[in-house]
């Protein structure tokens, strides 16, 4: 696809959000002027063609976004962001008050544009958690108290089976059920990744022998000292999953199977103080650095967790012989595969931010 396409694609996508900006503005005007009754549901219901339920939340949403949200609809006319992005704005904060949502709404004003839906729910948990975080800390042990296992049947004899935990829960059971699937892959099994990882959760649930090997699962929180010893309560951050409230990230930290890594940052930058080799494969404290300092895959719009990516080196090791810190970044396979794709470039800068230039020329940034 021509550099001129792509644009043609991006443009018609802020057309649209623009037009869903004014549908917000009319939905919550004609509601309006029926004095906000609650048959306005049935009526869009059926003028669109679609649930009452969905019409509710169409509603509830243009609601939120004119009277509490104003800097998020304003990126939403300007077609900075759709109306999906707005959303993930919009559902952090439907717990707080009208004035604390407004407060949210400032801090992340500006900085919507270029973010995928993921990030800006992330960004946005962050801000509630920043302006109410004895709130969010009840809320999380509330949501905590509503785990549950849920099984719906579908069709062509399959069925789903799913289970509400806290975070770092399901993070360690997905982390042992990706590991034992690899290590299946390894010893020759043909099933796909996919069909490992379904096989090896039931073989786990029913008790039946896995693989050959049952790995210790690992997740990486991430807590500055400050918070550790209680002294601040800023929120932590789970790997592949975004911030945690700190009472949630203390108990998980002084539980007794869990290890503490320390991690010297410079006190500038506040990036990891780096560890160099001159060998190709990187030695485990290289790759344990660069797990942990990059948290995630380093493609934009990835968010999985950085341990289940491939170490990549950004310059080929044939051309430069460097395999530290400052030449490696995790890249889920997927997107280590787009790396080696002809028209791709990827540069990583000193102080290690990644560019990446696409084969229609534009160049994005993580």
């Amino acid at each position: 696809m021509g550099e001129s396409s792509i644009d043609e694609v991006v443009r018609l996508e802020r057309e649209i959000a623009r037009l869903q900006a004014l549908q917000v503005r009319a939905l919550v005007e004609y509601s309006a002027s029926r004095d906000d009754a609650a048959d306005v549901a049935s009526e869009v219901a059926l003028g669109l063609a679609i649930s009452e339920n969905v019409a509710r939340i169409k509603i509830g949403l243009a609601r939120d976004l004119v009277s509490r949200l104003p800097e998020t609809l304003g990126a939403l006319s300007r077609g900075e962001i759709d109306l999906y992005k707005a959303s993930k704005v919009s559902e952090p904060t439907a717990v707080l008050s009208d004035s604390r949502a407004r407060e949210v709404d400032a801090l992340v004003s500006g900085r919507l544009v270029g973010r995928d839906a993921s990030s800006i729910r992330r960004m946005v948990n962050r801000a509630v958690q920043k302006v109410d975080p004895e709130g969010a800390a009840a809320r999380a042990e509330a949501r905590r108290r509503e785990r549950r296992v849920e099984l719906r049947h579908g069709d062509d004899a399959m069925a789903t089976l799913t289970a509400d935990l806290p975070a770092e829960v399901a993070s360690a059971a997905y982390a042992r059920i990706d590991r034992c699937a690899r290590a299946l892959r390894n010893a020759g099994d043909s099933r796909t990744m996919d069909q490992l990882r379904a096989d090896v959760f039931a073989d786990l649930l029913l008790g039946n022998h896995a693989g050959p090997a049952s790995p210790k699962a690992e997740i990486f929180i991430h807590i500055d000292v400050a918070t550790l010893i209680g002294l601040a309560e800023n929120p932590a951050e789970l790997a592949g999953h975004g911030p945690v409230p700190a009472s949630i990230a203390r108990a998980i930290a002084f539980d007794p199977n869990s290890t503490w890594r320390r991690i010297i940052t410079d006190p500038h930058t506040g990036a990891p103080v780096d560890v160099g080799r001159t060998r190709y494969r990187p030695p485990a404290v290289t790759a344990d650095h660069v797990t942990i300092r990059d948290r995630e895959c380093r493609f934009p719009t990835c968010h999985r967790p950085a341990h289940y990516t491939d170490l990549d080196h950004v310059i080929p090791y044939q051309r430069n012989r460097e395999t530290n810190t400052g030449n490696l970044i995790g890249l889920f396979r997927r997107h280590h595969r787009t790396k080696h794709t002809p028209g791709w470039r990827f540069e990583l800068t000193n102080t290690g931010q990644l560019h990446i230039t696409t084969p229609a020329g534009h160049t994005y940034r993580s």
